[in-house]
């Protein structure tokens, strides 16, 4: 009978956000798939835990995926950990959780920290729709290719960064989305070095022009202010007169027809007592 693939969620900064649940499943499992056991083992002496571990990362998930994936259809029971926060989030754990998918192995997510969510919520800006674009690419050309195609989101944007692109990055999201647009830049969040800075992308990028960005970021910026549809007044006029044709007064006509297509009641009812 097959095992069961566990995605565990680890702390972000601070060891005490291990949950205890996480922290029972960690024990429980057959092994641990890390993406870096030297990380994980600090962990794990922080829990009083010893495991078997495998190595599981963007650069080796083509094969050891498939071998941890047998393991597993072999009855064993494994943990997905990252270094901090949530696997399968902008990380190679998701291929992993679509092998497993694909060929029917149970697969069970553990709630708990993830940079995404705490960077969101501090943010102070519009959380009840966004996107997440995880990490730009490196290239400047592909970097603008993707900022571009975002120009017109009205939704408010989280990206992860880091240190040493903090500056190319900024500066290319100012040019694309204006510097005025708000933001919300995330620093080392849950570690004892935390910021968060409000403020907007020009005074970000001008910030660390003159500051070396260290820690790991996360950039909440604020989507572009929804366009207001410009007023359909000739819809409104003909909704007005057929409301009249219907029996409807002029006044209580030309009130329903500009509500109804955003133009103003006194122009409307004007327009129609002209007639």
């Amino acid at each position: 009978m097959a095992g069961t693939l566990y995605l565990v969620p680890t702390p972000i900064g601070n060891l005490g956000d291990i949950s205890r649940r996480a922290a029972e499943t960690l024990a429980a499992v057959d092994f641990i798939a890390a993406e870096d056991t030297r990380v994980t083992v600090k962990l794990l002496n922080h829990l009083g835990l010893k495991k078997p571990m495998a190595t599981y990362h963007r650069h080796n998930c083509g094969t050891a995926g498939p071998a941890i994936l047998r393991r597993i259809q072999e009855g064993e029971r494994c943990a997905l950990v990252t270094d901090a926060g949530t696997p399968a989030i902008s990380d190679p754990g998701e291929d992993l959780v679509a092998l497993c998918a694909a060929a029917g192995v149970a697969v069970e997510s553990i709630p708990g920290p993830c940079a995404l969510t705490v960077a969101l919520s501090v943010s102070g800006l519009p959380t009840g729709r966004f996107t997440f674009e995880g990490f730009l690419p490196q290239n400047k050309k592909n970097r603008r290719a993707q900022l571009d195609s975002l120009a017109a989101e009205e939704r408010t944007m989280v990206f992860y960064e880091a240190p040493h692109k903090l500056r190319a990055t900024l500066d290319d999201l100012a040019e694309v989305f204006g510097p005025d647009r708000p933001l919300a830049v995330c620093r080392e969040l849950t570690k004892l070095h935390e910021e968060v800075l409000r403020l907007t992308l020009g005074e970000a990028a001008e910030r660390y022009a003159a500051q070396e960005p260290r820690g790991e970021f996360v950039l909440v910026v604020a989507g572009r202010p929804a366009q207001a549809e410009a007023a359909d007044e000739g819809g409104a006029l003909a909704r007005a007169e057929q409301l009249r044709r219907e029996g409807m007064p002029l006044k209580a006509a030309a009130a329903q027809a500009a509500e109804e297509f955003g133009v103003k009641k006194r122009w409307l009812y004007n327009q129609l007592a002209g007639q």
